[in-house]
C-alpha cells in the first residue's frame, strides 16, 4: 500500500489515540492478575492485538469490546494453550512474553515477523536463565525464535540496557517468581519507558526497591490484583501532529494528552517550544502553531521513537540540528538512523549519520518516491515531510501504520492534510 502526500497545512482539533506502551503493559499485568480486569480505552492496533494474542496463548481469556477489553487473568499460573506464540511485529510483546512464559513450567516457542526476528534477545535470555528459566535461541543467534520454559525462582542477574524492554520484562514478571530477585542494569537507554512500567507496578502495590534505575531489588511470591483502569493517550503518536504543526503555518489542538504522564515523548513538546514553535498547554489541550524554528543539539536518549519525526523537523529548522545519544534507534523495527538519512536524502535533505544519531541542515524538501521500509514510524515521519515538501510524495509500505496508529491518515485528512492511501 502507498501513501500519497501533498503540501498542506493542518487546522482543527485531534483526539490523540491511546498509548501503545501503556496498552501492552496493562494487557500483560491484567493477564497475570487473579480475577477479572477491565482496560478502558486501549489502543486497538496491530501491536496491541499482538499482546492480546500472546497473553491468550499463555492462558488468559480476553474479550475485546469497542471501548474496553475484559481480561480474565491467570493469577500468575501460566498454562499455555498454544505451544507456538507469534508476536508479529511487536518487539515489546516479544520481550514481555518471554518473561511471562518463564513463569510457567511448559515449553513454548516464541517467534515473530521478519523484522522482529532480527531484534536482539540474548541479554534477556541470559538474565532469565540466571534466575532459573531454560530459554534457548533456536538458531543460536540470540534472536527469535526462542524456546522458553520456567520456572524462574529469583536470584541475582544482570541485563543490558540497550533497550528498556529487557528490564521492563524482568520488572513485570520477577514479582511473581518463587524468590526475591536482584537485577543490575548495564547502561540503560530509554529511562522514561522504565518509568511507565514502574508506574503500573506502583498502582499494583508491588514491593521493590531501586537505586538510580541501575539496581533493582524485587520481592518474590507477589501477585497482581484485578483492576479497572483507563489507558492514557500516546505522546509518541502525538509527536507526528506536534511536528507537523510546528514545521508549517498550521494551527491545531491536540486533545487527551496528560503532561503529568510518565511517557518520555512528552519532552518533544518542550523541545519544539525551545526550537521556536508556538505551543500552548491548556485545559482544552495542546495548541500548536507554526513558528520560525531554529536548529539545536538534542539528546534523544529518552525519546528514541521521536527520532524519525524530529529528523524531518531538522530539515525545516534554520541552521543545523543534531540528534544524538540514541544508539538504540538502530535496533528498532529498522535501523531508523540509516533509514531516515536514506529516505530524506531522496527528498533533498542535507543529512548525515552519526554512530548514535543524525546531523541535519536546513533543506528545501521536494516530493519524491520514498520507502517506509515497513516501519510505521518511518512511514508517518515521511508523511510529515511530504506535508512540508514541494510537490507530491509517495511512500511505500504504508500499511505499517496499522502497527501503532491505524487511523493516522483519517485524523490527518480531517485536519486538512492532503494525503490518501492507494494500492
Amino acid at each position: 500500500m502507498k501513501l500519497i502526500v501533498e503540501s498542506s497545512k493542518l487546522k482543527g482539533e485531534v483526539e490523540i489515540p491511546a498509548s501503545k506502551s501503556h496498552t501492552i503493559r496493562v494487557v500483560f499485568i491484567a493477564s497475570l492478575a487473579d480475577g477479572i480486569s477491565e482496560i478502558i480505552n486501549p489502543l486497538e492496533s496491530a501491536d496491541g492485538i499482538s499482546s492480546v494474542e500472546a497473553c491468550r496463548c499463555l492462558g488468559a481469556e480476553i474479550e475485546l469490546f469497542k471501548d474496553r477489553w475484559v481480561v480474565h487473568g491467570t493469577g500468575g499460573k501460566i498454562t499455555p494453550v498454544k505451544k507456538i506464540i507469534d508476536v508479529g511485529n511487536s518487539g515489546t510483546t516479544a520481550r514481555f512474553c518471554t518473561g511471562a512464559a518463564s513463569l510457567g513450567r511448559e515449553t513454548v516457542t516464541i517467534t515473530g515477523d521478519e523484522q522482529t526476528r532480527k531484534r536482539p534477545m540474548q541479554s534477556l535470555i541470559d538474565a532469565l536463565n540466571n534466575l532459573g528459566a531454560d530459554i534457548k535461541s533456536v538458531e543460536g543467534n540470540g534472536r527469535l525464535p526462542i524456546t522458553v520454559k520456567g520456572r524462574i525462582r529469583g536470584g541475582k542477574t544482570e541485563v543490558s540496557g540497550m533497550t528498556s524492554q529487557f528490564i521492563s520484562s524482568l520488572l513485570m514478571n520477577c514479582p511473581l517468581s518463587d524468590g526475591d530477585s536482584e537485577i543490575y542494569v548495564k547502561e540503560l537507554n530509554e529511562k522514561p519507558y522504565v518509568g511507565i512500567t514502574l508506574w503500573w507496578l506502583n498502582k499494583q502495590g508491588i514491593v521493590y526497591r531501586q537505586e538510580n534505575l541501575e539496581r533493582f531489588f524485587i520481592k518474590g511470591s507477589q501477585s497482581y490484583k484485578p483492576f479497572k483502569d483507563r489507558v492514557p493517550a500516546d505522546f509518541s503518536s502525538a509527536t507526528f501532529f506536534l511536528c507537523a504543526g510546528a514545521i508549517s503555518e498550521s494551527e491545531i489542538v491536540l486533545r487527551g494528552l496528560d503532561m503529568n504522564d510518565t511517557q518520555g515523548d512528552k519532552k518533544i513538546v518542550y523541545i519544539l517550544k525551545e526550537m521556536g514553535a508556538n505551543i500552548e498547554i491548556g485545559k482544552e489541550g495542546i495548541k500548536v502553531k507554526g513558528g520560525k524554528l531554529k536548529g539545536m543539539e538534542i539528546d534523544m536518549n529518552d525519546t528514541p521513537d521521536a527520532l524519525p519525526a524530529m529528523a524531518v523537523v531538522g530539515c525545516i529548522a534554520e541552521g543545523k540540528t543534531i540528534l544524538r545519544n540514541v544508539p538504540q534507534a538502530r535496533i528498532k523495527e529498522t535501523d531508523r538512523i540509516a533509514v531516515m538519512r536514506e529516505e530524506l536524502s531522496k527528498m533533498g535533505a542535507d543529512i548525515e549519520e552519526l554512530p548514535d544519531g543524525l546531523i541535519i541542515k536546513e533543506s528545501r524538501l521536494k516530493g519524491a518516491k520514498v520507502s517506509g521500509h515497513g516501519d510505521h514510524r518511518a512511514v508517518m515521519s515521511l508523511a510529515i515531510a511530504g506535508l512540508a515538501a514541494k510537490g507530491i510524495t509517495e511512500i511505500d509500505t504504508a500499511e505499517a501504520m496499522n502497527i501503532t496508529f491505524p487511523n493516522f491518515v483519517d485524523l490527518m485528512k480531517n485536519s486538512g492534510a492532503e494525503m490518501r492511501l492507494t494500492d
